[in-house]
């Protein structure tokens, strides 16, 4: 024979999943006099202001949910403006520096010079931000012309978060490669500005060469890594904005994402 309580909680249980089950349930967020209404699936919608819809945007992006993007979306080139010039950059840049830092200090550093890491250079090692603040923070479509005339001034700034995880890596033991999707033309200019934002001592910094014009970066990236590997060394960590930095094959045991919002490279 059943209690009365427990007659009780099963007829509560029936009244829940009844209301439940009905298809009028939505989720709301912000505004409900917004028209940025977003459909989540047949029964559920969501109501996103631009805020919350460039904050979902930005997660697709850094996840590569997004895939191939050319441009910043018109609604959210406020938010990528006040993030990349505000603190969340920092931030985030910063977590994903410790989050190397930690997992360099774990490795057993063998002593034979053969235990490397590999560095992009580009939002990176370097930031372009002061150009893009003047070319609209990634909702201009890319102008190779005027970045090479950016990139040719050899000013750019080193990332603060990724200088200090560079020379701690160095003083743990690591032999550092940059690998950068920049051309060979472009070597001078590129050394002169990793000198003078603070870079040093790297064992070989990889550009492209005239067999390289035309690879896909994630192609061209793995076959350098590859060649490294070939010389013995041994890939430990391997840190990129894109996710063609990391993807490909010859791979790090550890990759590490640093956040760009402002553009995509396959």
């Amino acid at each position: 024979m059943f209690s009365g309580h427990f007659v009780l909680v099963l007829l509560f249980s029936g009244l829940l999943s009844g209301v439940f089950s009905q298809s009028f349930i939505r989720i709301w967020s912000g505004n409900r006099n917004s028209e940025n209404l977003d459909l989540i699936s047949s029964d559920r919608k969501i109501l996103r202001d631009d805020n919350l819809y460039c904050e979902s945007w930005r997660f697709t992006v850094e996840t590569n949910d997004a895939g191939l993007w050319e441009e910043v979306p018109k609604r959210c080139v406020k938010f990528v403006q006040d993030y990349m010039t505000g603190n969340g950059y920092g931030s985030d840049s910063e977590l994903v520096s410790e989050d190397s830092s930690s997992f360099a200090a774990t490795v057993n550093i063998s002593g034979d010079g053969k235990d490397a890491w590999v560095f992009d250079i580009d939002e990176t090692l370097l930031s372009n931000l002061p150009y893009y603040k003047l070319h609209g923070f990634g909702s201009e479509l890319f102008n190779e012309t005027t970045f090479d005339e950016w990139v040719d001034l050899a000013k750019a700034p080193a990332l603060p978060e990724s200088l200090r995880l560079y020379k701690e890596l160095l003083r743990l033991g690591f032999k550092v490669f940059l690998l950068t999707g920049r051309g060979e033309a472009q070597r001078n200019v590129t050394e002169k500005n990793l000198l003078f934002s603070g870079y040093r001592n790297w064992e070989r910094l990889i550009l492209r060469g005239p067999s390289d014009v035309g690879k896909l970066a994630e192609v061209y990236k793995s076959e350098k890594r590859s060649d490294v590997e070939a010389e013995g060394y041994r890939i430990h960590g391997s840190s990129g904005d894109q996710w063609s930095d990391l993807l490909g094959f010859a791979l790090a045991k550890r990759s590490f994402k640093l956040p760009n919002p402002m553009y995509y490279i396959a």
